[in-house]
C-alpha cells in the first residue's frame, strides 16, 4: 500500500509540475469537523481517496463502486485531499478544520477534476484505453484479494488472541478473537457462537467509529468503516454451531473520546448484538 501511495504521489507531482508550466491550479477548500459528516458526491465512482494528514478521515465504499465519500476532521493544520476515480480522473482539494460548517454536501462537477493520473488521457481517453485500464485494475484487485484470502486463512489457523472482547444475547455470542495490523490493513478475526436451539442468520455486520459528546446536549456521531475484504462470512450459523471469519479494514486509529462499535443484526429476528471496543485494542493491535 505504501508503495502504491509513493507511486501515486510521484505521478501527481509530475502531473502538477507539467500543468504549472501552462497555468496555475487553484484548489477549492473544503471544511470539515468531528461533529458532522461532510458528503462529497463525485461524477465518477471513487477508486482511491488519500488525505495528507491523520487529522482528516475520508471514507468511501471500497467493496462496491460508489460516488459518495464522507469527510471528517479534528483540529489540526491545513492539509489536502486527493481522490482518484475509476477512470483515473484526479480531484484535489485543500481541507481545513472548522468548528462551524456552512456547507455539508458538495456535488462535484465533472469540470472539477484537475486531470488524469495518466498524462494526456484527460483530453483523449478512447474506448480501447478505458477497457485496458479496467482490465489492469481488475487484475490488481484480484491479486490483492488473493493476498487477503491467504493471510486471513493464516489468521484463522492461528491461536493468537487479543483479549476478552465478547457480547452475548439469547444464546448467541459475538467475539473478537484477534485484531492484527499487517501492512496497511487491520484484520478483525471474528466469531459467532450459536448456543441457542434456533439457527442464526445474520442480516449484516457493520463496523463503525462512534464519538460520544458529553455535556448538556449528549450526542453520538457514527462514522462507518468499510471493509476492503471479507473472508468466509457465514450466511447462517446452525444451532449449537460456531462460525469464524475475517473482516479486513483500512488502517485507522481512534482518540480517547471514540470507540469502535460492531453491530450484528439478525435476519428476521431480534437477537441483535452491539459490541463496543475501546481505544487500547484498536491502537495497540497484534
Amino acid at each position: 500500500m505504501k508503495k502504491q501511495i509513493l507511486i501515486l504521489v510521484f505521478v501527481m507531482a509530475a502531473f502538477i509540475k507539467g500543468m504549472a508550466q501552462e497555468n496555475t491550479i487553484d484548489l477549492d477548500t473544503i471544511y470539515a469537523n468531528d461533529r458532522m459528516n461532510v458528503a462529497l458526491i463525485f461524477p465518477e465512482p471513487i477508486r482511491q481517496g488519500i488525505t495528507g494528514s491523520e487529522d482528516f478521515v475520508f471514507t468511501y465504499n471500497r467493496e462496491k463502486e460508489q460516488h459518495l465519500g464522507l469527510l471528517q476532521a479534528i483540529p489540526g493544520e491545513v492539509s489536502n485531499l486527493l481522490v482518484i476515480s475509476t477512470t483515473g480522473s484526479i480531484f484535489s482539494y485543500i481541507v481545513k478544520y472548522s468548528k462551524e460548517l456552512e456547507k455539508l454536501n458538495y456535488f462535484i462537477e465533472d469540470t472539477g477534476k484537475i486531470g488524469n493520473e495518466i498524462p494526456g488521457l484527460s483530453e483523449k481517453l478512447n474506448e480501447d484505453q478505458a477497457l485496458f485500464s479496467d482490465s489492469k485494475a481488475e487484475k490488481e484487485l484480484s491479486d490483492k484479494d488473493t493476498y487477503y484470502q491467504n493471510f486471513s486463512s493464516h489468521l484463522l489457523r492461528s491461536k493468537q488472541r487479543i483479549g476478552r472482547l465478547r457480547k452475548r444475547k439469547d444464546g448467541v455470542e459475538l467475539k473478537v478473537q484477534n485484531i492484527m495490523f499487517h501492512k496497511s490493513e487491520l484484520y478483525f478475526v471474528l466469531e459467532i457462537n450459536n448456543n441457542s436451539p434456533i439457527d442464526y442468520e445474520p442480516a449484516f455486520l457493520n463496523i463503525s467509529v462512534e464519538t460520544r459528546k458529553q455535556g448538556r446536549k449528549k450526542s453520538i456521531q457514527k462514522l462507518p468503516v468499510y471493509p476492503v475484504y471479507k473472508h468466509l462470512v457465514p450466511e447462517i450459523i446452525l444451532q449449537r454451531k460456531t462460525s469464524r471469519f475475517v473482516y479486513v479494514l483500512p488502517k485507522f486509529s481512534i482518540a480517547e473520546d471514540k470507540i469502535v462499535v460492531i453491530d450484528l443484526k439478525e435476519q428476521q429476528g431480534e437477537r441483535d448484538i452491539k459490541l463496543k471496543i475501546k481505544k487500547r485494542f484498536i491502537n495497540n493491535p497484534n
